[in-house]
């Protein structure tokens, strides 16, 4: 099977299960946990996130997000390119407030004091009632709106609480200079087709970014598109500490 084919398998499957997981991706439960001095689930699934992208960057949000998934089927609807840097910032406006209540509530309790991974989820599926289903409607539908009114991964460029957490874990890498996945690009073979750029479901400037020699980006999800669809195999993929500057 082919890379592509693969990785959009892996996130379908993970969309299909989200109505068990959502819980352990919750902003919200983290929050209801802490006020009572207990590590949630999705506070150590968001640990895992943050400690993985030390390594592997972003890739969580092209091969596992249920949420990325379900946005990139519906490209079909609306395939504009989101490269507004207002909308990019967006969800740090969200996320610096939701971390500092989730640690001044766990202070105020006299912190963290023990963990339940099955918080709230006891039967281990999130959606195991009507009310439940009410919720996850909800949030599948803030998704849509924001895929069919932004464009191309509107959501993930705007309102992702999970996406800060890589970005920060990528930057804390690059710092200490840790191995990492990352891209590498030949640009001397480049012709400028811009077929790379066309692909990126996060609307980057891939092109600009080949002329430059630097395919390091915070909003790069690490997906390959470019990489599979490159005509000249200028862009791949390498494990290293070797990365040019970070590009906003």
């Amino acid at each position: 099977m082919k890379r592509q084919n693969l990785r959009k398998a892996s996130a379908l499957i993970s969309f299909l299960l989200f109505p068990v997981t959502i819980n352990f991706f919750s902003p919200y439960l983290i929050i209801d946990g802490a006020a009572k001095g207990i590590i949630t689930g999705s506070f150590i699934v968001f640990l895992i996130l943050f400690i993985g992208s030390l390594f592997t960057g972003r890739i969580f949000c092209s091969w596992v997000c249920p949420a990325g998934a379900l946005q990139d089927y519906c490209v079909g609807v609306n395939s504009k390119k989101v490269r507004s840097r207002i909308v990019n910032k967006i969800k740090y406006i969200i996320w610096v407030p939701w971390i500092t209540a989730i640690a001044a509530t766990a202070v105020f309790v006299g912190g963290l004091k023990q963990i339940d991974f099955f918080y709230l989820t006891e039967s281990g599926i999130s959606v195991d009632e009507p009310l439940k289903y009410v919720i996850y409607f909800s949030v599948i539908a803030i998704f849509l709106i924001l895929a069919f009114t932004l464009g191309k991964r509107g959501a993930c460029h705007s309102i992702c609480w999970m996406a800060p957490f890589m970005v920060v874990g990528s930057k804390i890498g690059r710092f200490l200079k840790i191995p990492t996945l990352h891209l590498k690009v030949e640009n001397s073979m480049c012709t400028g087709c811009k077929t790379c750029e066309a692909k990126c479901p996060m609307s980057l400037e891939v092109n600009s970014m080949v002329i430059s020699g630097s395919m390091v980006n915070s909003e790069c999800i690490l997906c390959g598109e470019c990489i599979d669809t490159c005509p000249r195999k200028v862009i791949s993929y390498t494990f290293g500490n070797k990365r040019p500057e970070l590009k906003s």
